[in-house]
């Protein structure tokens, strides 16, 4: 049974007292008539309510720590201390659908380095975990990413434009270019499990654009210690600040590199 440092043990309690709630709002979502007003209010109950437990919970533990995140904003550490960056509701339109694939994220950064990482899937209780030197594990199960290095049979993850977002074009040809190579693309819709999964060898590698911190900074540790690779889609580490992402098993980085930046060059249909 792997052995989990402190840091770990305070976020795995507190995602788990989070979790436990939000698996009742998720089972009252599915009785919900889907429209665009109550259940979307609903869920965003769930989401600042999940919050409130998560920061009270680690609050107690250490006091000292700061605090990103998603609804509740920045909150500065003190002396230096690190700080936590959460995510409540990973695949929010998972969970507002009755999809039961979310996730609660939870990651610790000291200056601009994530040092620890939580992911907590509550619908299936899968726990994906890592610290910095310490190899990355799902519940008490050492993880490695897959050793696939062809990109024939490599399965890869992704997040689609929608409504409101740019890039729609850019995606587009970016994909049909994954497609013509690959043994497949897929869209689940909650980035710090895509990134948990390529750590688990499931994917082998997961690209995508305007993400937010909180959506990463778990899943970025927790990848590089199940022995991936993580940077930024034109290589840079920029990741948090930029908001893009390709994570790979390492076998096909290069490639996907180079398939990325071949459909970046085409022109716009």
């Amino acid at each position: 049974m792997a052995r989990k440092p402190a840091l770990i043990n305070v976020m795995e309690g507190a995602a788990r007292k989070a979790a436990r709630k939000l698996v009742r709002d998720f089972n009252e979502v599915e009785n919900l008539q889907v429209s665009r007003k109550g259940p979307a209010d609903f869920v965003s109950n769930a989401d600042t309510g999940a919050e409130k437990i998560l920061r009270e919970e680690l609050e107690k533990v250490r006091p000292d720590f700061g605090f990103k995140m998603e609804e509740g904003g920045d909150i500065p550490s003190k002396n230096g201390a690190p700080y936590w960056v959460i995510d409540p509701i990973d695949g929010t339109t998972n969970f507002l659908h009755g999809i039961p694939h979310f996730a609660i994220s939870i990651g610790v950064m000291e200056g601009n380095n994530v040092i620890a990482g939580v992911i907590l899937d509550p619908a299936k209780d899968e726990l994906f975990w890592a610290a910095k030197g310490e190899g990355a594990f799902m519940n008490d199960h050492r993880m490695r990413v897959s050793g696939r290095s062809r990109m024939a049979d490599c399965v890869l993850a992704t997040g689609i434009p929608f409504l409101g977002k740019p890039g729609h074009e850019e995606f587009l040809r970016e994909a049909n270019e994954v497609m013509a190579v690959s043994a497949g693309i897929r869209r689940l819709g909650a980035a710090s499990l895509d990134l948990a999964y390529v750590a688990a060898g499931r994917f082998d590698g997961y690209w995508e654009r305007g993400l937010s911190p909180w959506d990463l900074a778990a899943g970025i540790v927790i990848v590089r210690e199940a022995g991936g690779l993580v940077s930024q889609i034109d290589g840079g580490e920029r990741m948090l600040e930029k908001g893009d992402i390709l994570a790979t098993n390492g076998g096909i980085n290069q490639p996907m590199k180079d398939i990325l930046r071949k459909a970046r060059r085409k022109p716009s249909a």
